[in-house]
């Protein structure tokens, strides 16, 4: 059944809830008045909050620049106006920079950078959500920069020229020497501008206006102070302390003194490591002429065209120093603690071509000869010029001879004239004109004498003093007589001469006998005429056939009777007739 309560209390006093045994009394709502003091703020907050964001959703967030313009607060379409209108005027000023300790500017329409206006508001981002984040902004601001477009080729070679304002290779440690004191030059250093990083920075900072500060990379050595102590103390200053004594054979002594020690030494990098470096041939010449008493210089069997008649010279063995053997432990020697002296290591070079080798060959004599005539009293001058240009030289074992090398350039001031010459088929004149007959003759001694004929060119026409087939001519540096001395033993070319005749002998030790055969003239040309005008300088002539012949020479070897043959096929072209006063 139900219970009943009531309150008892005196009368108009405080009533007193009675408390029925086995039951338990409701509990009064304590806290409603403080609950409903809390919630009330944070409503009022979240619909300030909800306000604010719907009222903002389509403006760029509080607080945000733009190359120093702010836009935060503002409508995208009036963001981006704003920002043309602040910022137009500087992107075609130039953009001021540093960079190290310089200072330059870069042409932004040269770079090709531009602004792009709707992507610079766009970045700006959507408005945050977070109530902290945008309350924040009511107080700070946010630099977003800009969105630049750029030609990347010119503004990466803008900002190399500005790196090579700055550019500096880092200097390695190492010694050298003041005379015979060795010099510590410590590692430096060097910098380069960081042209991908600056680019970045330049397209995302340059129309604020403002200076930018270009990044630049230190670039360090490879080598350290203490690098560079280490060398000095191990290597450089022990290694002039005192002289170096080299003992050869007998009583043969040379002094190396502290000048040249501390010219042979250097100091170079490896792999990051200071490394000393020794000019052994430094050592050597000095040491050579203190020990060439201790030294038999070899010399091969030879002939000695200085007396006379020439004589041959017998083969001497040699013994000589061997300075890399001898050098071997140089550097050791010179940083070691032990005595500076080291003995000299000999090799013995016997002789390869002996007294009985050149005395097997046969005597010293005439080996080839020719001479030709025939030459007016200018050309004899230019013969006789360019014949005593040669006499006398002596054509080793193995060299190649020369004509135009040994008379060029055969010039006025080189004592020629001018002298007859066919040019085109006419007589003509020029400076140097008759050397061919020096050719031709000097040919003819090397064909006999059986030397390797290298290099020769025959006239364009046959000239009737001259062997057909076996003659030659020389013009400038383009045509040359040119033989190579392939015998074990020199040659040397004697010329004389008189107003009417040129010879040329070779003088050596003979090796073969030659022999030479022409064959018959064939392939007849006819010569075509040429007439000269009236008053131009003319000298009649007939003309005469071309034709075509073959010269062989034959080679028999004096040792060993073996024959070879080398044949040569010449193809002269028709004299022209020459018709005077046509």
């Amino acid at each position: 059944m139900p219970v009943e309560s009531h309150t008892t209390g005196p009368p108009g006093g405080k009533a007193h809830p009675q408390v029925i045994p086995g039951t338990t009394p409701a509990k009064p709502p304590r806290f409603r008045r403080g609950w409903l003091l809390l919630t009330a703020p944070l409503a009022i907050l979240a619909s300030i909050y909800l306000g604010d964001l719907i009222l903002s959703s389509d403006r760029v967030p509080r607080g945000v620049t733009a190359a120093g313009v702010p836009i935060g607060g503002m409508a995208l379409s009036d963001a981006e106006a704003r920002l043309r209108a602040d910022v137009s005027p500087r992107v075609t000023r130039p953009i001021p920079v540093t960079f190290a300790d310089e200072r330059g500017d870069i042409d932004p329409t040269s770079a090709g950078l531009a602004v792009d206006w709707t992507a610079t508001v766009s970045q700006a981002g959507a408005q945050p959500l977070n109530p902290l984040t945008r309350l924040a902004s009511l107080f700070s601001t946010r630099e977003i920069g800009v969105v630049s477009t750029a030609d990347d080729t010119a503004l990466t070679a803008a900002l190399e020229d500005l790196d090579a304002k700055v550019a500096q290779d880092p200097v390695e440690g190492t010694v050298r020497f003041d005379g015979t004191k060795p010099v510590a030059v410590n590692p430096e250093a060097g910098r380069r501008l960081d042209v991908d990083a600056a680019a970045e920075l330049v397209k995302s900072g340059w129309a604020a206006g403002d200076t930018i500060d270009l990044p630049v990379n230190e670039l360090q050595p490879s080598t350290t102070a203490s690098d560079v102590q280490a060398a000095l103390d191990d290597i450089a200053t022990p290694a002039v302390s005192a002289p170096l004594i080299i003992t050869g054979d007998g009583d043969s002594v040379a002094t190396i003194d502290e000048d040249v020690i501390a010219a042979a030494l250097t100091f170079d990098i490896e792999d990051g490591d200071i490394v000393a470096t020794v000019d052994e041939d430094v050592f050597a010449d000095a040491a050579r002429p203190q020990l060439a008493a201790s030294e038999t210089p070899l010399r091969e069997a030879t002939i000695d065209f200085a007396a006379s008649p020439p004589a041959k010279v017998p083969s001497q063995d040699g013994r000589r120093i061997d300075y890399d053997a001898t050098f071997s432990d140089l550097l050791d020697v010179l940083t070691g603690t032990g005595d500076r002296d080291i003995a000299a290591v000999y090799v013995d070079e016997p002789a390869t071509f002996t007294t009985a080798d050149i005395d097997a060959l046969g005597p010293v004599q005439v080996i080839g000869e020719f001479q030709t005539s025939g030459f007016s009293g200018d050309s004899g001058v230019n013969i006789k010029r360019a014949a005593g240009a040669i006499d006398g030289i002596v054509v080793a074992p193995g060299e190649t001879f020369s004509l135009n090398g040994a008379t060029n350039p055969r010039t006025a001031a080189n004592g020629y004239v001018e002298a007859g010459i066919i040019l085109n088929g006419r007589p003509d004149s020029g400076v140097g004109g008759g050397v061919s007959q020096v050719a031709t003759t000097l040919f003819n001694a090397a064909y006999f004498a059986g030397v390797e004929l290298v290099e020769h060119q025959e006239h364009s026409y046959y000239i009737s003093r001259y062997p057909a087939g076996r003659e030659a001519t020389v013009f400038g540096d383009a045509i040359d007589v040119k033989f190579r001395n392939d015998g074990p033993t020199p040659v040397q070319i004697q010329t004389t001469w008189t107003s009417g005749s040129v010879t040329v002998r070779l003088v050596g030790i003979k090796r073969y006998e030659v022999s030479s055969a022409q064959s018959p003239r064939s392939a007849p040309t006819s010569p075509r005429t040429i007439t000269i005008p009236a008053g131009e300088s003319c000298s009649a002539g007939g003309g005469a056939p071309g034709f075509t012949i073959t010269d062989t020479r034959t080679l028999r070897d004096i040792v060993t009777g073996e024959t070879r043959t080398e044949s040569h096929t010449v193809r002269y072209d028709p004299i022209p007739k020459v018709v005077c006063g046509g």
